[in-house]
């Protein structure tokens, strides 16, 4: 395997396989009345992240890197406070990973090494996929301490009799699969 195979596998690995089944996770267990919850005014709710991480991605990926329109607004993802329900918000953002995935997988050296104009910036496509994962990484650990400080009933791993953290589901390229 080339080293940008194994960064483009990684990538789908932990968009796909980890990261959106714990935002799915955690607004499954947050309801509909907690996911538009939030601590104050400056702070957004679970259903505002995953809407936000929507536009990124197809903002980030799908547009540039993929060279489909750039439609995103940025502002209306934050002023989106309520209104919409888990099922919708939550289909929405799986569309958009399988969007973005599906142009990481067509990546390769050439396209990982290109420059390429988004949001202003001029990132290489390596710069834009980290970026993406990175980005979606950091507001699915908000949307799933949302859930843990509404719920507490979200687990992604348990001790094992040594004290080891042992995960309760493998990510895949695919999703997750029980142990």
């Amino acid at each position: 395997m080339t080293l940008d195979r194994a960064f483009l596998d990684q990538s789908l690995t932990l968009l796909r396989g980890e990261w959106l089944p714990k935002i799915e996770a955690a607004a499954e267990a947050l309801g509909e009345d907690d996911l538009w919850w939030r601590p104050n005014e400056r702070t957004n709710s679970a259903g505002t992240l995953c809407v936000h991480l929507a536009g990124n991605l197809r903002q980030w990926i799908v547009a540039g890197l993929g060279g489909a329109p750039d439609v995103r607004d940025r502002p209306s993802e934050f002023a989106t406070t309520g209104g919409r329900d888990a099922a919708d918000v939550l289909a929405d953002l799986r569309a958009a990973v399988e969007e973005a995935c599906a142009v990481i997988d067509g990546l390769d050296e050439t396209a990982l090494l290109r420059t390429y104009a988004i949001q202003g910036r001029e990132p290489t496509g390596l710069r834009a996929v980290y970026h993406a994962v990175e980005h979606f990484a950091m507001h699915a650990g908000q949307i799933v301490w949302i859930a843990k400080a509404r719920d507490g009933a979200v687990r992604f791993y348990e001790d094992d009799p040594e004290g080891r953290a042992r995960l309760l589901w493998t990510a895949t390229p695919h999703g997750p699969i029980a142990p």
